[in-house]
């Protein structure tokens, strides 16, 4: 956070396994609130048969100039996930071609396996 409690954060969503950069994707960096709101959307181009190997993480993390950035929440889609994030998977495999939009919780321990 910045002298006036305000943090810069920004998301960052990749599709795993990847074997390079190509996969990530990060929004903008919404700097001086503490309410930042991310209109963005990532686009990946995907085999829909290879879908159901991949796992999709979504993390947020608080931006500091000259510091190291901290991990303020996340979540994961995929095979591996629970609750919540699991049913939007099985809906995304089983809607092809079709946008399927969620809220999901976002977890602050970025060691354990994320959940909603």
């Amino acid at each position: 956070m910045d002298s006036n409690g305000y943090s810069d954060p920004f998301v960052k969503v990749c599709l795993k396994p990847d074997m390079g950069k190509k996969g990530k994707n990060k929004t903008q960096i919404k700097k001086k609130t503490l309410n930042p709101e991310f209109n963005e959307e990532f686009g990946y181009e995907i085999k829909h048969g290879e879908l159901a190997k991949k796992t999709l993480d979504i993390s947020v993390w608080d931006y500091d100039m000259g510091k190291s950035n901290d991990f303020i929440g996340g979540c994961q889609l995929g095979i591996q996930a629970k609750g919540e994030c699991l049913k939007h998977w099985y809906e995304c495999l089983k809607n092809k071609d079709k946008k399927i939009e969620r809220w999901h919780v976002l977890l602050n321990d970025n060691t354990a396996q994320f959940e909603d």
